[in-house]
């Protein structure tokens, strides 16, 4: 949810439906509410509702509509453009939300997405982001909320839905254990598993520190770009192998619902090697994932 304009559909549609930023310029506001069946990991199928933020719009789903939007939802994400000249009035139909997720769906969990933050300067962002989420956690209370700063022109947006997507996925212990496993038995520096369709990142397991914090999103951005190019050019993008003066990463279908990226930095160990461990690995993991 969020107000008209905020780009509420504009990462929807980036994330699930294969959108590049510059072509969500073409998508109209959205009437009323749009609902999207999206299969992600097989199985469990994320119902999305996509709410349009005009006036008229927000005040109905209040008055006349908050049994049937607010009742059994698992996630609530609000979306705040950071130009936005009427922050009062944002702050007014947020609180308003709350106080129906209170009463119908007191167990969700409340994101808040801070959109749109390319159009700030680097300098003030920081400044700006913390503002707007310690008032927001103040607004909040008694629900705990978790914030993210987004933009659709970088990784952000990948960072803020990896993490929402992450707290719906079921046994997702069970799964990182299995994946901290598959690394150390690889000898790995890291492994990452990546959905297939969306490239969002559902796990890691790593057995070195790592400097960059985004990276994960970082990868997820450029491969989802290249696989649309691939796609552009009627091929489909299956695995690649890079090699640097100090690592190789290896990118390779793991199960029918996922990509695993495995990155190795010591030269002893053979590329045939860690290729014979992939595929090893997709029986067990096709057999966990079907457990899910």
């Amino acid at each position: 949810m969020g107000k008209s304009g905020s780009g509420k559909t504009s990462m929807r549609s980036i994330i699930f439906s294969n959108y590049i930023a510059r072509d969500t310029r073409r998508l109209g506001a959205t009437i009323d509410v749009e609902h999207s069946n999206v299969k992600f990991l097989g199985n469990l199928v994320l119902n999305l509702w996509d709410c349009g933020g005009q006036e008229a719009f927000m005040e109905n789903y209040f008055a006349s509509q908050r049994d049937r939007i607010f009742k059994n939802v698992e996630v609530l994400i609000y979306v705040f453009d950071v130009e936005s000249r009427d922050w009062e009035k944002d702050l007014h139909y947020y609180q308003s939300c709350l106080d129906a997720i209170l009463a119908n769906s007191k167990d969700a969990r409340i994101f808040c997405l801070i959109h749109k933050m390319d159009l700030v300067p680097e300098h003030q962002r920081e400044q700006i982001y913390d503002e707007r989420i310690r008032e927001l956690s103040t607004r909040s209370e008694p629900l705990n909320i978790r914030g993210f700063r987004t933009s659709i022109w970088d990784e952000t947006l990948y960072a803020a839905w990896s993490q929402i997507v992450h707290c719906l996925i079921p046994n997702i212990r069970v799964l990182e254990s299995h994946l901290d496993h598959f690394c150390r038995t690889c000898d790995a520096d890291e492994v990452v598993l990546f959905e297939r369709t969306t490239f969002l990142v559902i796990a890691n397991a790593a057995t070195i520190k790592h400097q960059d914090l985004h990276r994960f999103e970082k990868i997820s951005n450029i491969i989802k770009q290249f696989n649309l190019g691939c796609s552009q050019s009627q091929t489909r993008f299956k695995s690649m192998e890079i090699r640097g003066s100090s690592f190789t990463a290896f990118i390779d279908v793991l199960t029918n619902n996922t990509y695993a990226m495995i990155v190795m930095s010591d030269p002893t160990i053979q590329s045939a090697a860690t290729l014979l461990n992939i595929a090893a690995a997709k029986k067990h993991f096709e057999k966990l994932e079907g457990a899910q």
